[in-house]
This record gives C-alpha cells, sequence and structure tokens, in this order.
C-alpha cells in the first residue's frame, strides 16, 4: 500500500481557507424511514424524495436507488428497474450507486446480475445484506447495514458493514460512505479494472460519442448506438488533475466529476476520494457511456500493466473505503474550488 500520498490537487493547490459561503447554506432536515415488510429504506431531504437504499432477495447487491438532485431530478439511469425511453440498456449490473469487485478470490462480484446464464452462476458473488443497523433522521441523516459477500454455495467470504450520512442544502445533496470489509477467510483482490465504488449515471450525463459505441451485455447481445444519433448525451468530466472527457479514464485524482444539462438546469455529481483509502488517490473508471467509478485497485488494467496493486486480507483482518458524492443542481456545477474545500472538508 502507498504510504506517501497525502491530499494535492494537482493544477487546483494552494487552498488555504474553505469558502464561507460554501457551507453556510442551511441543512435541509433528512428523513430516513424504512417501510414494514420491505427490503428497502428510503431517504428524503427537504420533504422531497432523494434515494432509496434496495436490498431484495432479486438483486446481487444492495444499491442506492434511484438517484436525485435537490430539484427531483434523476440522475441515474432508469434501466434495468425502471427503465426510460431511448436510454441505453448495457450492463444490467449498472444500478443507481454500488459497492463492489470483479475478483475477490475469483469470484466476480461487479458483474453478476440476472443477465447471468444458470451454468455460468458459480463463477459470481452475491451480497446479501443481513441486517439494518440504524435509520435515523436529522440534519444529518444516518443509515447502517451489515452484509456477507458470499458464493453460490452461500459460504462467506467477506463481512461488510456499511455506515451512510446524508445531507443536503437548497441545490445540493451529500452522500458520504464508510464501507468496513472484514475477512472471514484469506481474501485476495486480485487487480482488475471493475470495481469499487460505481454509479450509472442518467443519458443526459453521458459523454456525446464521436463515433460508433458497441455494447454486448452478459447474455452476449450486441447494441450499436451510432455516432451522432444520440442528441441527448451533453455531459463531461473533469477531475482534480484537471483532466477532461474520455482522458479522465485510467488517470489518478483526488475527485472527478461529471457534469452536464438536465432540463433547464446545470447538474454535476463528484465523488472524492479519502486519504486513508488504499492506493490513494483513486483510479478514475470515468467511462463517457455512462459507467463512472472509483477503482484503486485496477492499476494494472490502468498503467497497462506497468504495476500492479493487489489487496491482501489474512482471516479476520479489514480495510475500510472511504468515499463522499456530491450531487449539485442548478445554474451552475460544483466548482473547482468548491470540491478542493469539499475534499479539504471531507478528509478531516
Amino acid at each position: 500500500m502507498r504510504k506517501d500520498y497525502r491530499i494535492k490537487f494537482g493544477l487546483f493547490t494552494g487552498l488555504v481557507m474553505l469558502p464561507v459561503s460554501l457551507f453556510a447554506q442551511q441543512k435541509e432536515r433528512v428523513s430516513v424511514l424504512r417501510p414494514v415488510g420491505k427490503n428497502e429504506v428510503n431517504i428524503s431531504i427537504g420533504g422531497k424524495a432523494f434515494t432509496s437504499f434496495l436490498y431484495p432477495d432479486t438483486l446481487e447487491k444492495p444499491v442506492l436507488y434511484p438517484v436525485r438532485d435537490a430539484n427531483g431530478t434523476i440522475v441515474t439511469r432508469g434501466f434495468p428497474l425502471d427503465p426510460k425511453p431511448g436510454e441505453p440498456t448495457d450492463h444490467p449490473h449498472h444500478i443507481g450507486i454500488w459497492f463492489n469487485y470483479e475478483n475477490l478470490n475469483g469470484l466476480d462480484f461487479w458483474n453478476n446480475s440476472y443477465a447471468i446464464p444458470a451454468d455460468k452462476k458459480h463463477l459470481y458473488g452475491w451480497i446479501k445484506t443481513e441486517k439494518i443497523l440504524e435509520a435515523v433522521s436529522g440534519t444529518v441523516g444516518k443509515l447502517g447495514y451489515h452484509a456477507k459477500w458470499v458464493n453460490q454455495q452461500n459460504e462467506v467470504q467477506l463481512e461488510e458493514t456499511t455506515h451512510f450520512e446524508f445531507s443536503g442544502t437548497t441545490h445540493q445533496r451529500i452522500i458520504d460512505r464508510v464501507t468496513t470489509l472484514k475477512a472471514v477467510n484469506e481474501c485476495l483482490f486480485t487487480d482488475a479494472k471493475d470495481g469499487m465504488l460505481g454509479l450509472r449515471l442518467a443519458h443526459e450525463l453521458q459523454i456525446p460519442a464521436t463515433e460508433d459505441q458497441k455494447f454486448t451485455d452478459n447474455k452476449g447481445n450486441v447494441t450499436v448506438v451510432k455516432a451522432g444519433d444520440d442528441h441527448i448525451a451533453n455531459g463531461n468530466y473533469l477531475t482534480s488533475e484537471g483532466k477532461q472527457g474520455n482522458d479522465a479514464w485510467s488517470t489518478r485524482g483526488v475527485w472527478c466529476k461529471v457534469y452536464g444539462k438536465m432540463g433547464a438546469d446545470s447538474v454535476s455529481i463528484a465523488i472524492i476520494d479519502h486519504p486513508k483509502n488504499p492506493n490513494y488517490p483513486t483510479f478514475w473508471h470515468a467511462r463517457g457511456y455512462g459507467l463512472f467509478a472509483a477503482n484503486p485497485l485496477g492499476e494494472k488494467v490502468f498503467t497497462n500493466g506497468k504495476s500492479a496493486k493487489n489487496l491482501h486480507l489474512d482471516k479476520g483482518e479489514s480495510v475500510t473505503f472511504r468515499y463522499r458524492v456530491v450531487i449539485e443542481d442548478g445554474a451552475t456545477t460544483t466548482s473547482v474550488t468548491q470540491l478542493n474545500a469539499l475534499a479539504q472538508d471531507f478528509a478531516k
């Protein structure tokens, strides 16, 4: 694990004081409610629906879905749970916001979905939520859960404990996530492309395609999107190191944001890394077609084999991952100065 990384902001260093205006907005009340008889927890902020934590047996992992900005606009893709007309239908395992990994002890937790054939399911892992630990409303809403990462025989590889904090103001929503993974037996996260914290963007926040795009789902079905045919996508990426668009992919940064127009609003979603995370600052698995992920353990792929990052846990050992997600709507998107300040605040 790297020991020499400290908070840095590449092209945007030098921030000493947090702008007063950044945190001056009054926080709205957060409601965290558990409907009786349902495997879900609903979160609203300022009396408006924000997101739901879903953990039914029909899903292969728990997710936050859908996710809305403060104006109520859904910023995550609808497919496969609630498809929207004209949106892409590739990668059925991309649902809302999730956390998992492509190669843990040889099991693929990332790509598992209803689309995997029965004879291939043994290659995939499940994350099964066993208990809600807390569901607390207030100025900051709190949600905690315990889950187990298992194979198809329900043999436990890891125990997961995750705590969310939700907060918001008139034009902003923040999700702080802290996830601790404890090895029940020896565990090896083998360096792989698909991980760890991921979200699938609404169609508008995709980058406009400059060439034909081909997508293959888990059943081998191929979808081709012709360049110039998509008049909805208008998104772009920007990282703390100044990388933009498709150039953000495979690069490191303290934060990365995607931004674009949704209706009359400018909307942005930023993921902020934490200096205590493994292999900080993270690599960005940020794809123009709408996958937006932070993966600190994909170093071999992202450096073209120049180095690798395999994470090993002995039995009983644990590792913790911390992330902040910031969603902004209004006349402008979250600025570089604001994101640097939010990253400094989160690092505390």
